[in-house]
């Protein structure tokens, strides 16, 4: 058996093991749909899902590993089964607002920040 966080890590889904067990904590990693602490144990056959970049990635564990490997060897370990729906938001092109302001002209007022978050509401730019 192995660490949820040594896997993720070990099959390059997260750069590091800290930002794995960070993941963990958040909530944003899941095994068999329940939320997984970074401690649990993997086992074969189990499914993982990552929630990186608002997209879903989701993975069936194939065989267990002990250490990092290369990249071209992941898939003796693990099958990414992302539905291409999420696959596809990687393609959606990201829009930048810029919200000017002259300068000099201090912090906004309690209306000018209303104002601006309901354009950014309206525009789809909501923080999660």
């Amino acid at each position: 058996m192995t660490r949820l966080d040594k896997y993720i890590w070990s099959i390059r889904v997260s750069k590091t093991r800290a930002l794995a067990s960070d993941w963990c904590k958040a909530g944003r990693v899941k095994v068999n749909g329940i939320e997984a602490k970074s401690s649990r144990e993997i086992k074969v056959g189990d499914l993982i899902e990552v929630r990186k970049d608002n997209i879903n990635y989701k993975y069936k564990v194939i065989d267990l590993l002990s250490n990092r490997v290369s990249a071209k060897e992941v898939d003796k370990f693990v099958e990414n089964i992302t539905p291409i729906e999420e696959l596809n938001k990687m393609l959606k092109p990201k829009e930048s607002i810029f919200l000017y302001r002259d300068r000099g002209t201090g912090r906004p007022t309690k209306k000018e920040r209303r104002d601006m978050d309901s354009l950014l509401s309206y525009l789809g730019e909501d923080d999660e």
